[in-house]
C-alpha cells in the first residue's frame, strides 16, 4: 500500500525527523478566535469556531470535526484519528467528523518522516497516536476550565462525557458548542495530561466508520466526482515502450471526433481534450502518433530474469551480515539451496488515477486523491516556477491506492499540470487514466530473483544462512535517495536483513541493477512483499530436513523475539495446529482426504511495519492443479488497536490482496511492452475464491503500529507450504503453477 518508511526516524530520513510536539501549530487566542467555520442561514457571521491546533475545530452548532493529514483510500485512516482525538476530547462519536487537511507540511507533517506531509508505510497511527492525543486533551481542558470560569467552580468538580460538560453539585451542563467561544479565548496549555488506557471508552472498541454513509449513499467525493464550470478531460496517448517519446502525431482525425476540444504534446506522450472522458478516449483511438524507440526498453520478462540470474551468481552488496558464514558453509552435515522468482506487480487499485487541475495567474490548484502532498507540492511548483504555498492541494478520497498514488516522481499530478500548462490555463482539466494506461504503462512492484542457502549440522541445527537478492531499487534517483546507504536500497532486503531467527551465521548481500528501464514503485507492503515468501518458505524446507515440526522448529529460534512468538503460538493454537484436518484421514498438517482431495496446513510469520503477523492456512489440492484455499487464521500484534474492526478489516483485505498476487498475479513483458492490460488478464481473487479468515488481535499496550500493510507477507507462504505439506512440492516462483501440482 504504500511507501515503506515505517522505520525512516531510525533510518534518518530526509536527516531531520520533526520531534513529537503537541499539535505543531497551537495558533494563540486571538488567531482561535477568528477561527469560523460557516455563516448562518441570513448570511450574518456564524459565531468563531474553537480551533485550538491545526488538528481540531468545534463549531457552535456543536460539530467537532477532526482534521486529517493523511489520505482516507479505504484503510479507515479517517475513523481511526478520529477516534483518537474523540477519546481524549470525550466527544460523542456522533458529533465527530472528519475532514482532510491542506498541504502544509509545517503543520501536518508526518512525524515519522521529517518534514514532509504524506500518508504510507502504514505510518497514520502511529505518528498520529501521541500528536492527537494531546490535541484532544487540549481541547478537553480549555474547555472545561471555560465551563469553571462562567459557572464559578473548581475546574476538577467538572466532569466530561458524549461532549457535555456537568458538574453534578450545581446541576449545571453546557455543550462543546454553547463553551467554544469562550475556551477560544483561552491559552492553549503546553502540557496536559492523557489518559490512563484503562479509562478509555472508544479506543479498543468497535466504532461506525466515519466514510462508510457518505460512500454508501454516493455523497463521498472522489476526484471523479469534481465537475468545475468549463472542465475539459484529458487521456493521454502514451508511448507503447518505457522510455520511447514521441517523433511526429497526426491529430486531424482525433478532432474530428465529437466532443474533442483539442490534442497538445506533453513529455510524456499526447494529450486529447475533450467535453468528456468517452471522446477524450475515442479523439485518443483515433491519434495517429509515431514513436522514437532508440532509447526504448526492449527486453522481455525472461532476459530480465536470465540478467538476474548471472547477478545472482556473483557476491553483491553486503545488507547485513553477522557470524563467520564461510566457516558455517566449510563443512555442514548438510546444505539445502533455493532459488525464487518473483515477478512485476500492478497495484490495480479499483480507482484508476485521476487529477483535477486549474491553473490562474500565480496560482495551481489540485483536486485529488493525494497521498504525498510535500513531493506533489514541490514538483508542481518546480515546473510552473512557483512557490510551494501557490500550489493549493485538496485532498479527496481515493478508491484505494496500494502505493500508486504515492508516486516518488509525481507523475500523473505533473502529467495533468502540464496539459493544463500546455492549454494556456484557459479551461480547468480533468485527467483521467483508463485501467489499460496504468496496467501497461504505469509503475510496478519490482521483479526479483533470491538464492537463498541453508547450512545444518549433524544434530539438524540451523547453523548458516545465506540470501543473496536480485531486483531494481525503487529509493535510487527518487527524493528517498538518501536512504540507500552504501548502495544498499533497504527496502529491497527489508524482511531479509532483519530476520528475527537465531541463527549464528548470516549473510544478506544485494544486487540493484540499474540499466532495467521498467519502473518501479512501492506496492503494499514493499520490501516484504517478496522477502516474507522467500525466507518462510525456505525456513519450512529447512524444519523438514531437520525433522522439526515447522512450528517448534521456529518458536526455538525465536527465544529473543517475544512478539513473534506470541503471534505464531496464537495463530497455531486457534488454527489447531497439529490436529486432524477435515475430511477424513489421521495425520496432521498434511494428509489426502476422502474426496481425493491433497489438503495441508502451512504457517508463515513476519514482522513489518513495526507489526507482527502470524498465518496459518488450510489448503486443498485438487488433481489437476487447481488450488483452494480453505481457512487463514491470523494472528495479529499491532499495538494498541485503535478500532479492532478496522484493524480486522485491513487484515482480511490484505489477505485477499495477497492472495490476487499468489495465485493469478504477474506483469510480463515481451519486447519490452507490458502484455497485461485490464482485470481480464490481471485478475484479481474473486469472492468465491476467499477463504474463511479468522483474525485474532493481541491485547498490547504498546503504541499502535501499521496493519494496512503487515497482513500481506505472511500470506503467500503460508499456503505454499500448505500446499507442501500436502504435496511435498515446494512453489518458488509465483504466482502458484497449478500444472506443477496436478496428481
Amino acid at each position: 500500500m504504500r511507501p515503506p518508511i515505517e522505520n525512516a526516524s531510525r533510518r534518518g530520513f530526509l536527516h531531520n525527523a520533526a520531534g513529537l510536539t503537541l499539535a505543531l501549530y497551537l495558533p494563540g487566542a486571538a488567531n482561535a478566535a477568528k477561527a469560523t467555520a460557516a455563516t448562518t442561514k441570513a448570511g450574518a457571521p456564524a459565531a468563531p469556531a474553537f480551533a485550538p491546533g491545526a488538528f481540531l475545530r468545534i463549531g457552535a452548532d456543536n460539530t467537532v470535526t477532526v482534521i486529517s493529514k493523511h489520505l482516507e483510500m479505504g484503510q479507515g485512516t479517517y475513523t481511526g484519528l478520529a477516534t483518537i482525538v474523540a477519546e481524549e476530547l470525550d466527544a460523542a462519536w456522533g458529533q465527530v467528523r472528519v475532514e482532510g487537511a491542506p498541504a502544509d507540511a509545517s503543520r501536518y507533517n508526518n512525524v515519522l518522516w521529517g518534514p514532509v506531509q504524506g500518508t504510507g508505510g502504514s505510518t497514520a497511527m502511529a505518528n498520529s497516536w501521541e500528536q492527537l492525543r494531546a490535541a484532544g486533551a487540549s481541547a478537553r481542558a480549555m474547555l472545561v476550565t471555560a465551563a469553571a470560569q462562567q459557572w464559578q467552580v473548581p475546574a476538577s468538580a467538572i466532569t466530561v462525557s458524549d461532549g457535555v460538560l456537568t458538574h453534578a453539585p450545581s446541576q449545571r451542563q453546557a455543550t462543546f458548542g454553547q463553551l467554544a467561544q469562550a475556551a477560544a479565548q483561552l491559552p492553549v496549555p503546553a502540557n496536559v495530561p492523557l489518559k490512563d488506557p484503562k479509562d478509555f471508552k472508544l479506543v479498543g472498541r468497535r466504532a461506525p466508520r466515519k466514510d462508510s454513509a457518505a460512500k454508501i449513499r454516493g455523497q463521498a467525493r472522489f476526484t471523479q466526482d469534481v465537475h468545475l464550470p468549463g472542465m475539459l478531460t484529458a487521456v493521454v496517448a502514451h508511448p507503447p515502450r518505457f522510455g520511447a517519446t514521441v517523433k511526429s502525431f497526426d491529430a486531424k482525425a482525433a478532432r474530428a471526433v465529437k466532443g474533442v476540444v483539442d490534442v497538445v504534446a506533453i513529455p510524456t506522450g499526447v494529450a486529447v481534450l475533450a467535453k468528456d472522458t468517452w471522446s477524450a478516449k475515442k479523439g485518443r483511438d483515433a491519434l495517429q502518433v509515431a514513436w522514437d524507440e532508440s532509447q526504448a526498453f526492449k527486453l522481455g520478462s525472461e532476459d530480465i530474469f536470465a540478467r538476474y540470474r548471472e547477478l545472482a551468481k556473483t557476491p553483491g552488496l553486503v545488507a547485513h551480515q553477522a557470524g563467520d558464514t564461510n566457516a558455517a558453509f566449510a563443512a555442514p552435515a548438510r546444505v539445502l539451496r533455493a532459488a525464487y522468482d518473483f515477478p512485476y506487480l500492478a497495484h490495480a487499485a479499483m480507482e484508476p488515477l485521476n487529477c483535477v487541475v486549474q491553473l490562474t495567474p500565480g496560482r495551481c490548484e489540485i483536486w485529488n486523491g493525494e497521498q504525498f502532498q510535500t513531493i506533489d507540492q514541490a514538483k508542481v511548483a518546480a515546473l510552473l516556477g512557483l512557490k510551494p504555498e501557490q500550489v493549493v492541494l485538496n485532498m479527496l478520497y481515493a478508491g484505494g491506492s496500494f502505493g500508486r498514488r504515492a508516486s516518488k516522481d509525481a507523475d500523473y499530478v505533473l502529467e495533468a499540470v502540464h496539459i493544463a500548462k500546455a492549454i494556456g490555463g484557459k479551461a480547468p482539466v480533468k485527467l483521467v487514466w483508463l485501467r489499460e494506461d496504468d496496467m501497461k504503462g504505469g509503475y510496478y512492484r519490482p521483479a526479483f530473483h533470491h538464492v537463498l542457502e541453508a547450512a545444518l549440522d549433524a544434530q539438524g541445527k540451523l547453523t548458516g544462512w545465506r540470501h543473496r537478492l536480485v531486483g531494481q531499487s525503487i529509493l535510487a534517483n527518487s527524493p528517498f535517495g538518501a536512504m540507500v546507504q552504501n548502495g544498499i536500497d533497504r527496502v529491497s532486503v527489508e524482511g531479509a536483513a532483519n530476520l528475527p531467527y537465531a541463527i549464528p551465521n548470516q549473510l544478506v548481500d544485494l544486487h540493484s541493477p540499474d540499466d532495467i528501464g521498467v519502473p518501479v514503485l512501492w506496492w503494499r507492503s514493499v520490501g516484504s512483499s517478496h522477502t516474507a515468501y522467500s525466507t518462510e518458505t525456505f525456513l519450512d524446507e529447512v524444519a523438514a530436513a531437520a525433522g522439526q515440526d515447522p512450528v517448534a522448529f521456529r518458536l526455538a529460534l525465536l527465544e529473543h523475539h517475544p512478539r513473534h512468538a506470541a503471534v505464531l503460538r496464537l495463530a497455531a493454537d486457534k488454527a489447531g495446529w497439529g490436529t486432524p484436518l477435515p475430511n477424513g484421514g489421521n495425520g496432521g498438517n498434511g494428509i489426502k482426504g476422502a474426496t481425493g482431495d491433497r489438503r495441508g496446513r502451512g504457517v508463515a510469520v513476519h514482522e513489518s511495519f513495526n507489526s507482527y503477523v502470524a498465518q496459518v492456512a488450510e489448503v486443498s489440492v485438487k488433481a489437476d492443479g487447481s488450488i483452494v484455499i480453505e481457512r487463514i487464521v491470523c494472528a495479529v500484534d499491532c499495538g494498541i488497536a485503535i478500532n479492532p474492526d478496522n484493524v480486522r478489516s485491513q487484515i482480511e483485505g490484505g489477505i485477499g490482496f495477497a492472495l490476487s498476487a499468489a495465485l493469478q498475479g504477474a506483469i510480463t513483458l515481451k519486447d519490452g511492452m507490458v502484455e497485461q492490460s485490464n482485470f481480464h488478464d490481471y485478475a484479481p481473487l474473486r469472492i468465491n475464491q476467499m477463504p474463511k479468515v479468522e483474525v485474532h488481535i493481541v491485547p498490547s499496550a504498546e503504541k499502535p503500529t501499521g496493519v494496512g500493510e503487515p497482513g500481506v507477507p505472511p500470506v503467500a507462504p503460508a499456503v505454499a507450504n500448505a500446499i507442501a505439506a500436502a504435496t511435498g512440492k515446494y512453489l518458488r516462483s509465483l504466482p502458484f503453477n497449478t500444472e506443477a501440482l496436478k496428481a
